[in-house]
C-alpha cells in the first residue's frame, strides 16, 4: 500500500476539494484523482460521493478514515523514531 494514497485520502476529506488538495499535496488534480481512483479499486468501494461543489465521504470513507489516520501517523513515528535512533549513532564526542 501507498502510503501517498492514503495521505491524498486525508487531505481531500480535510479539504472537501480535489484542487485544493492537490494545492497542499504540490501535485496536479489529474493526479489526485487518480489517487483517489486508485484507493478505491485498491479497496473495491466508493470513498467520496462527488456532487457538484460538495464532496462527501460515503460509509466505506468513514470507515477508512480513522484507519488511514493512524497509518499515516503510525508510519511518521516510526520514520521519526528510525531517522532519530541513526543520528545518536553516527553522532561522536571527543574528549
Amino acid at each position: 500500500m501507498d502510503l501517498n494514497l492514503l495521505k491524498t485520502f486525508l487531505e481531500v476529506y480535510r479539504e472537501r476539494h480535489f484542487a485544493r488538495a492537490a494545492e497542499n499535496l504540490f501535485v496536479t488534480p489529474s493526479a489526485v484523482s487518480a489517487r483517489i481512483r486508485q484507493l478505491e479499486e485498491h479497496l473495491g468501494v466508493t470513498l467520496f460521493e462527488r456532487k457538484r461543489h460538495d464532496i462527501q465521504l460515503t460509509p466505506a470513507g468513514e470507515s477508512l478514515l480513522n484507519h488511514a489516520k493512524q497509518l499515516v501517523n503510525g508510519w511518521e513515528q516510526a520514520r521519526y523514531e528510525v531517522i532519530a535512533g541513526a543520528s545518536e549513532k553516527n553522532q561522536f564526542s571527543l574528549l
